[in-house]
């Protein structure tokens, strides 16, 4: 087995790699200060690099034939995906030469900094070169990676963040989203106009927000020996399994934006630290794509944390942090479901109720494919985002680029291919859940006692403790029954918001 170990050695010491490169990168994000961004994206691009130097050096190729023949002999199941993990790694990093690795790194490190300034100051007409640059090189590295791999530029990103995932089966889920959706919005909406909703009245001070977070977050299972909370511009999960970074961003006016981007991000946060240490260093240990990854963030978001059992759990914290009355009817569990389940369109994707949440990832899904596929300029980004607001929302974005196509960290990030992981994510969430309701019939009163072990215990089994051992498809058939169904979220959402 020396050709594997050599291997494992390699990849080990990549994952250390990127370790330091996770840990910076959050750091960039969220706490250093406006003049280290050069020395930053400098010192990130070499890590980058040296990653590329390491997975791309040509004993590697020998050690992988060597690894296959020793695998096939005496590998265990483990082994055998690890390998698979690994080869995947490796061709998706030789097909990129060094020079397009470090522009891309210099470009979106860079862009992603002078997105953070120019949003707040809705400044489009600075914004554009940044964009466009890497735009411009996102471009590049889809043909040279469809050259690779045999798909279509666009298909070649979607599956670096989830693998086997094509635009063929996003188009098929996405179409009947649409068909449905639009008439689903207004039959809920004309129902809530019953529904007497009393908005909390704030202020809500920052640091109490963040001190309910973190109460919230413990509760409901995260662990803080291995990881933290903090604020950045847009919210993320960051770090790795044994120190995961999570954040999110505060309105002291609105109470649910900041907290449930906390319990979005624990949802990622407890996948992470819930994947098998005996792994941790090797690909196989990493989570199952992004589509698996969002699937675990909706579904402790909209799931569990927006149902009527978690608020029953939560408002006594919520009443006790912010020093309200216990019979404040702002603050009673059924005032905010009314909250955190009302349905209406707005400007804001994270902000956005789960029936209107899809529409936003079909809009940018629509709109990155044209990019990639040269159909669409950069500089027509704000017109064609304005057209499709219009167009899914009734709502103009005309001369708001900051809450238009300036308002994700992805495109900026050069992350094209991720958005159609969350409405993906949203369809396992749903079918995850209700396999586990149907497994544990009792999940929703240890929901309102807040008693989340037995159901982290089912993820942990059926999902996280799995890492890449299976593909998507067999990782969601073992633990539903069934390849993806999107009747579940459908479903799902008319028993919400309809029964």
């Amino acid at each position: 087995m020396k050709h594997y170990q050599a291997l494992e050695k390699i990849f080990c010491r990549l994952h250390n790699l990127e370790h330091l490169g996770s840990i910076t990168g959050w750091d960039e994000a969220s706490k250093m200060p406006e003049g280290g961004g050069d020395a930053r994206a400098k010192a990130l691009t070499e890590l980058s690099l040296i990653e590329h130097e390491i997975i791309t050096n040509p004993d590697l190729g020998g050690h992988f034939k060597g690894a296959t023949q020793e695998i096939e002999k005496t590998g265990t199941n483990w082994q055998k995906a690890n390998l698979l993990e690994m080869k995947r790694y490796w061709k998706d990093a030789t097909c990129l030469n060094k020079d397009l690795v470090e522009r891309k790194s210099l470009a979106t490190i860079k862009c992603g900094q002078i997105w953070r300034e120019l949003r707040a100051k809705n400044d489009w007409d600075q914004f554009l070169p940044y964009q466009k640059e890497v735009i411009e090189i996102s471009k590049e590295e889809s043909q040279v990676r469809a050259k690779m791999t045999g798909l279509s530029p666009y298909d070649s990103l979607l599956d670096m963040y989830e693998p086997g995932l094509h635009s063929i089966q996003c188009d098929g889920i996405f179409d009947e989203l649409k068909s449905i959706l639009p008439d689903l919005i207004k039959r809920i909406q004309s129902k809530q106009k019953e529904a007497n909703y009393l908005t909390p009245k704030g202020p809500f001070p920052t640091q109490k927000q963040k001190e309910l977070g973190m109460i919230l977050m413990k509760k409901t299972g995260f662990d803080f020996q291995h990881g933290r909370l903090d604020e950045s511009h847009h919210p993320f999960c960051g770090g790795v399994p044994d120190d995961v970074r999570i954040t999110s961003r505060y309105d002291e006016n609105d109470l649910s934006e900041g907290l449930m981007g906390v319990l979005h991000e624990t949802g990622h946060a407890k996948y992470e630290q819930s994947l098998p240490k005996e792994w941790r260093s090797q690909p196989v240990g990493k989570a199952r794509g992004m589509a698996f990854h969002e699937g675990q963030s909706l579904l402790m978001e909209m799931q569990i944390c927006r149902s009527r059992s978690f608020l029953n759990f939560a408002t006594p914290f919520m009443a006790d942090i912010f020093g309200k009355d216990s019979t404040s009817k702002e603050l009673t569990p059924e005032n905010l479901y009314k909250g955190y389940t009302k349905v209406t369109p707005d400007f804001i994707r994270v902000n956005a109720d789960e029936v209107t949440y899809p529409l936003h990832v079909i809009l940018r899904y629509e709109i990155e494919k044209e990019i990639i596929e040269g159909a669409l300029e950069t500089k027509d980004l704000p017109k064609i985002w304005d057209e499709k607001m219009i167009q899914y929302f009734g709502l103009s974005t005309k001369g708001n680029d900051k809450d238009g196509c300036m308002q994700d960290g992805h495109w900026p990030g050069g992350a094209f291919g991720y958005f159609p992981s969350y409405t993906i994510g949203a369809l396992i969430a749903a079918q995850l859940f209700k396999t586990l309701n149907k497994d544990l019939p009792e999940a929703m009163d240890h929901i309102a006692s807040g008693n989340f072990s037995e159901i982290d215990q089912w993820l942990r089994e059926k999902v996280w403790s799995k890492g890449c051992l299976l593909s998507g498809d067999e990782l969601l058939k073992q633990a539903t029954g069934e390849s993806l169904n999107s009747k579940y979220f459908i479903d799902h959402l008319k028993n919400r918001y309809l029964l």
